[in-house]
């Protein structure tokens, strides 16, 4: 498919459109995405802001943060809290993960927690591309928390029995 160059501003207001198009589209669809707030960037660290509310299988909200910066979408969850004890194993278990991960990785994020990350040039942003990025950033964290948590806080976190 040939691609067509297009101004920053273009790109921005594009991506903003996509974003915007494609979250009122999956909220009344009543499918996992339960809620969406965007958020106006004033601080110029990036131009959009939005957050986007999962109903997840392990953790009830998955909250996945996506943000424009110049040509790039940046997306992030938080995992979880960073192990105060276990780290070692948890963080192997995470870091050997990442190799199975599809344009995303875990990552030590702010709040010295464990984040599910990634990132992908904003010319290549369509609805396909954001339903993949939800929907590996639901799965993933779905797939690997609980070993992680179970991991990090033994003698806490109890797995949930799963929905029939």
């Amino acid at each position: 498919m040939p691609s067509i160059e297009l101004s920053e501003d273009e790109e921005r207001q594009a991506v903003v459109a996509l974003i915007d198009a494609w979250t009122t589209r999956e909220l009344a669809a009543e499918g996992p995405l339960t809620a969406v707030e965007r958020i106006e960037v004033t601080d110029r660290t990036a131009t959009h802001r939005w957050l986007l509310r999962f109903a997840g299988d392990e953790k009830d909200v998955i909250t996945l943060w996506l943000t424009y910066h110049q040509r790039t979408l940046h997306y992030e969850t938080q995992f979880m809290p960073a192990p105060e004890d276990h780290a070692v194993e948890v963080l192997t278990y995470l870091f050997r993960r990442n190799a199975h991960l599809i344009q995303m990785a875990f990552a030590f994020g702010p709040e010295d927690a464990i984040y599910l990350m990634g990132r992908t040039p904003a010319a290549l942003l369509d609805e396909d591309e954001l339903d993949r990025i939800t929907g590996c950033s639901v799965m993933y964290v779905d797939d690997h928390f609980p070993t992680a948590m179970t991991l990090a806080f033994p003698d806490q976190y109890r797995r949930r029995r799963r929905r029939p």
